[in-house]
C-alpha cells in the first residue's frame, strides 16, 4: 500500500551503509496542521530510503517543500528473549512542490515502488 503527504525538507542525513547488501539515507520534513479554532500544529517526520533510492535526495535541498510517495514498513525483532517492534516510513518518490514532472529518466527520482528485499540479517530494521 502507497501513501502520499506533503511538507518541507528540513533535515539530509548522508547515507550510511549497513552491510555489503543494503545502505540507507535518512531525512525529515515538517508538516503543519491547521484546526478550525486557529492552533497549528507541527510534525515533524522521518523517512528512509534505501538502495537505489538514496540519491532521490541529491536534487532536493533544505526548505523545499514536497511530496513524499511511501510505504510503511513493520518488522517484529527479537533478541536475547525480548520481542521489539520497528516500523520504517520508506519513501521511493520525492518530488518538489511546483515542479514539473517530466518523462525523462532521472538518477534522482523513480516511480515504481521498491521490491520486497530478503532481510534475513540480525538487523533491527
Amino acid at each position: 500500500m502507497s501513501f502520499e503527504i506533503s511538507g518541507k525538507i528540513i533535515e539530509k542525513f548522508d547515507i550510511v551503509v549497513i552491510s555489503d547488501r543494503f545502505k540507507k539515507r535518512e531525512f525529515v520534513i515538517e508538516i503543519k496542521e491547521s484546526t478550525p479554532n486557529g492552533f497549528e500544529y507541527v510534525e515533524t517526520i522521518k523517512f528512509q530510503l534505501t538502495q537505489d533510492k538514496c540519491g532521490a535526495l541529491d536534487s532536493v535541498n533544505l526548505s523545499d517543500d514536497v511530496t513524499i510517495h511511501f510505504n510503511i514498513k513493520g518488522k517484529r525483532w527479537e533478541k536475547d528473549g525480548k520481542v521489539n517492534y520497528f516500523n520504517n516510513l520508506d519513501a521511493w518518490r520525492i518530488e518538489k512542490q511546483g515542479s514539473v514532472k517530466s518523462d525523462a529518466p532521472s538518477a534522482s527520482v523513480t516511480d515504481i515502488p521498491p521490491a520486497e528485499l530478503d532481510e534475513t540479517d540480525d538487523l533491527p530494521f
